[in-house]
Order: structure tokens, then C-alpha cells, then sequence
């Protein structure tokens, strides 16, 4: 495999910069006379060296997910801290998408082993596997944190920027997905209006989207919805383990409007746990993952 090109910064950027930043060039992408991007990904991947955890957005973290309050950094933590880097990658002016209005669709991550809140850690990110969906067009961002050289973190997300496709736009096939038969319930989650602030104030992911009616609409939404990571996190707090190398992936389906309820079933199966969440009024899906061993 060819080494990739790597561009080092110095610390890890803020989101609202980086939001910034992608509005910017989206704007200015529409602007007479904008060169249409060619849809091809950077092969460059983006490091930073020595990153730490802040041990009171940790302690917030885990308080908000109701999680127990440990030295060890919860998966879905992670993937927040080393966030701003694989959005660094995101809003390069050779990236070929719209950052703002980006559809999140999946998570899939190797939780090698546990990370600890004074551990220095190294954090890579960049993109590939751009592909074509009858929405849109699909990327992977991948994520990795190391520390003294050994991977413990690795992260594939999955996004879609709709209505822009690499090549012809292509047919829907097949039956599409089942229909979705809620599970047993074993809890509810009552998510107010200001989930999505009080999560954004722990990980400074401040996208419109999440934050009030009135700056969802901006972006097309009818009002705010949940982060995807923290309806995924807070399933986590109950299905991941504690101790050990484990892996766990989660697929986002419909939005979590706020304020909202939310009916969840953890459960334990055979080699796994899953875990759905669904809207308690319309019984629509908004996620479904597992958790297992590595």
C-alpha cells in the first residue's frame, strides 16, 4: 500500500472554525464563475501529536450519558475528541463535497484496547471509498488514535452528501429495507429541546443542525435533532464493556427530533449486544447497533 501524503497540525483545530470554514467554501462555491469540483478525495491524511483528553469534558461526558465516572475514555468519547481532525480532512479546499448538510449514516470502530484519560495519544484522519447512492454521493472518513506507536482506536464513518453523484444518478433496487418491528423495550429517553446544546457543550460540535429550531431550519430541517454520536453514545454507556478490546458499529436511520422520546432496547444476544432506538410516538427507527468482542 502507497504511503499517503501527510499534512501535520499542529493541535486539533476547533469545530467552529471548521464549520466556518465549510460555509465559506460552499458559499463560494456557488458564487458566477465557481469551478465545479471534480469528485475525487484528497489522499492526504491529517496527524496530530499529542493530544490529550480534558479530563472536565470527560467528567461532563460521562455525567450526560449517564455513564460511570472512570479514568478510561468511553468509545464514543473518543471518537469526539479526535472529531476536529477527520473535519480538518473535510473542508481542504481540494475536498470535492458540501460539508454543511453532510447525512451521517454509520459508524463502525475497533476499540483495541482501553484508553486512558492521561494517556498522550497521536490522531490520524482522512477519507476514501467514495461511492455512489441513489441519494447521493457516499465517502468513509477514518479515524485513528494511536499512543507510543500502538494502534488502540480506529473509526470508520460513513456520510452522504445527497444529490450530487460521481457518474449517472443510479436506479433504487431491490425491496429496500424491512419493515422495522420495535424489540422489547427496556428504556425511554426523554431528550429535551436543549439535548443537542448540552451535548455540543461537552464536544464543541456546535452544527446548526442540533442547537435550536430556528438555526435547524436554516439547513432544511423543520427543527433541531439529536447528534447521531449521542444518541449512539448514550446506548453505549450501557451495552460497551469496560474492560478489554471490543468493536461496535450503529446505523442511523431517521432523525431524533427535539425535545422528543426516544424507546430503546439493549439486549444481550449470542457473541453480541444490540441495541435499537426508536421514536416512542411513530415507532420509526433512528438507530441500530452492536457491540462485541475483538
Amino acid at each position: 500500500m502507497t504511503a499517503r501524503p501527510v499534512r501535520e497540525l499542529d493541535t486539533l483545530p476547533s469545530l467552529g472554525s471548521l464549520y466556518a470554514t465549510g460555509l465559506r467554501r460552499q458559499v463560494a462555491a456557488k458564487l458566477p464563475g465557481a469551478r465545479p469540483a471534480s469528485l475525487v478525495l484528497p489522499d492526504t491524511e491529517h496527524r496530530v501529536s499529542g493530544v490529550k483528553a480534558d479530563t472536565r469534558a470527560l467528567v461532563a461526558y460521562q455525567r450526560l450519558m449517564g455513564d460511570s465516572v472512570r479514568d478510561e475514555l468511553p468509545s464514543a468519547f473518543v471518537h469526539g475528541m479526535v472529531f476536529p481532525a477527520a473535519m480538518s480532512v473535510l473542508v481542504r479546499d481540494d475536498f470535492p463535497l458540501p460539508l454543511l448538510g453532510m447525512v451521517h449514516l454509520r459508524n463502525e470502530v475497533e476499540h483495541f484496547a482501553p484508553v486512558a484519560v492521561d494517556q498522550v495519544l497521536d490522531a490520524v484522519a482522512y477519507a476514501q471509498n467514495l461511492g455512489s447512492h441513489h441519494s447521493g454521493t457516499t465517502l468513509e472518513v477514518v479515524a485513528e488514535v494511536r499512543a507510543d506507536g500502538e494502534m488502540l482506536w480506529r473509526g470508520v464513518s460513513t456520510y452522504l452528501a445527497r444529490g450530487i453523484w460521481p457518474g449517472e444518478k443510479p436506479a433504487r433496487h431491490g425491496a429496500g429495507r424491512p419493515p422495522f418491528v420495535p424489540p422489547v423495550r427496556t428504556a425511554s429517553w426523554s431528550l429535551g429541546a436543549d439535548t443537542g446544546r448540552r451535548f455540543a457543550s461537552v464536544l464543541g460540535d456546535y452544527n446548526p443542525i442540533h442547537l435550536s429550531a430556528a438555526s435547524a431550519k436554516l439547513l432544511g430541517m423543520k427543527r433541531q435533532i439529536a447528534h447521531g454520536m449521542y444518541l449512539a453514545g448514550r446506548a453505549l454507556a450501557t451495552a460497551a464493556p469496560h474492560d478489554g478490546g471490543y468493536g461496535w458499529e450503529v446505523e442511523f436511520m431517521t432523525p431524533a427530533f427535539l425535545p422528543g422520546v426516544v424507546d430503546v432496547s439493549i439486549r444481550q444476544e449470542e457473541g453480541s449486544v444490540s441495541f435499537d432506538g426508536w421514536a416512542s410516538r411513530s415507532g420509526k427507527p433512528h438507530f441500530t447497533g452492536a457491540v462485541s468482542a475483538l
